[in-house]
């Protein structure tokens, strides 16, 4: 504890020294850049906002059956994640290591395995160290911590193997099946957040000069194979969101996380599917995506994701091929008599891996079928609330920390 003590010293040293040279002093950065926006109208009526987008959501969640799940903030296992970071922060203790949570994402799966248990869902925190921006331009959507309202909801369908590689017909309809109640299932929650703010407050968004809709169901729904033909592979967000009408709209099918569906993955014959002729139609997945429409105006602003999930890989087959090739993973499991030969090699998903092998006496799986996604909370409200008032994603939080804002956060 001393050491940090020191070490954090000195480092706030170097930063007071650095902008006094600059002309300023130490209590000027805390007013400029911290108290201003603490006792600010704009982010009071932001953090009211909030408060009913939470409850809200929590509300409907609990109203569907779902149980509340414990945050889980340190494990040996967390999301690896399918973009850049700086690196996973780690926690020395009791002789181990753990890593703080990325996301809650393996813990979800696991929850569900219960039987009895509808789904889950928990306000869970993530910690992502995410890359400055190369250019030092403001972003304005990234934070290195932030909540979630992670979501998981069983499945149920039972489809062993044999089903998966033999009857690829019948499980294609029932994964599309599947993704119209998953999607539904969001909407209705996004619906029912959009009345409760609308009903609560109003005020607040006229203070902020923001009109938020509520959404007709189903939201528009596009492929990310329809989005890049015809907007390219940068932007494509922000254009599908201009053609959209609706405040709110899907993109499906983007190939990303190892635990996201791609069906068929694993062919007859011991063979998978070629890489270069998987599209929009084999992934399993989605985002949700929103804009902020203007008061005054009626224009609205650039679509930014607020929502990502998926049906899961279910099958312990593909899930460890899935792993491998997307290069989470150099190794896999070596199983023996209830041990894993090679459990140096696979860091903290040996356990992970292992249960999701593991069997009950009726030879059907541990590991359950499931669906789900995170709302990412400071992303929503930035997305919905921007304008005039709220310009980047530091100004809907009190202690937000975008990799673009300061070289030290010093709250």
């Amino acid at each position: 504890m001393e050491d940090n003590i020191k070490i954090i010293g000195e480092s706030l040293y170097r930063f007071q020294a650095a902008i006094n040279e600059s002309g300023i002093s130490l209590q000027d950065f805390i007013r400029e850049n911290y108290v201003n926006k603490w006792l600010s109208d704009d982010l009071y009526h932001a953090m009211a906002i909030r408060t009913t987008f939470v409850n809200a959501s929590l509300e409907f969640l609990q109203s569907e059956g779902l149980f509340n799940l414990e945050k889980v903030m340190m494990s040996i296992i967390t999301d690896p994640l399918a973009h850049d970071i700086e690196h996973t922060p780690a926690i020395p203790y009791k002789g181990h290591t753990y890593l703080t949570t990325h996301s809650m994402i393996y813990s979800k799966f696991l929850a569900c395995s219960n039987p009895k248990i509808k789904g889950v869902y928990v306000d869970s925190p993530n910690i992502r160290l995410e890359i400055e921006s190369p250019t030092k331009e403001q972003r304005g959507k990234y934070l290195i911590d932030f909540s979630q309202i992670d979501v998981e909801l069983k499945r149920n369908r039972g489809i062993d193997l044999e089903r998966y590689l033999h009857d690829p017909q019948s499980v294609r309809e029932v994964l599309n099946e599947d993704m119209q109640i998953i999607k539904n299932f969001f909407e209705r929650l996004i619906r029912h957040a959009c009345e409760e703010i609308n009903k609560k407050n109003s005020e607040d968004l006229k203070h902020l000069g923001i009109v938020l809709e509520v959404p007709k169901i189903p939201f528009p729904s596009f492929t990310k194979d329809y989005c890049t033909q015809k907007y390219g592979t940068r932007t494509y967000e922000e254009s599908v969101g201009e053609e959209s009408k609706s405040q709110f709209f899907w993109i499906t099918g983007l190939l990303r996380e190892n635990y996201d569906l791609v069906y068929p993955y694993l062919l007859r014959e011991d063979k998978k599917i070629d890489p270069k002729s998987i599209t929009s139609e084999n992934v399993f997945n989605y985002d949700i995506c929103a804009k902020s429409i203007d008061l005054k105006t009626g224009k609205h602003t650039p679509a930014k994701e607020i929502l990502s999930g998926a049906i899961r890989e279910w099958l312990f087959e593909p899930i460890i091929e899935r792993i491998i090739d997307n290069r989470v993973l150099a190794k896999r499991p070596v199983f023996n008599n209830g041990n894993i030969e090679n459990i140096d090699e696979l860091g903290g998903y040996g356990p992970f891996l292992l249960f999701a092998s593991m069997k009950k006496d009726d030879g059907t799986p541990f590991f359950p079928d499931t669906m789900g996604g995170g709302i990412g909370v400071e992303r929503t409200l930035f997305a919905i609330l921007r304008g005039e008032k709220i310009k980047r994603i530091d100004d809907i939080t009190f202690f937000g920390k975008n990799p673009d804002s300061h070289p030290l956060y010093l709250y």
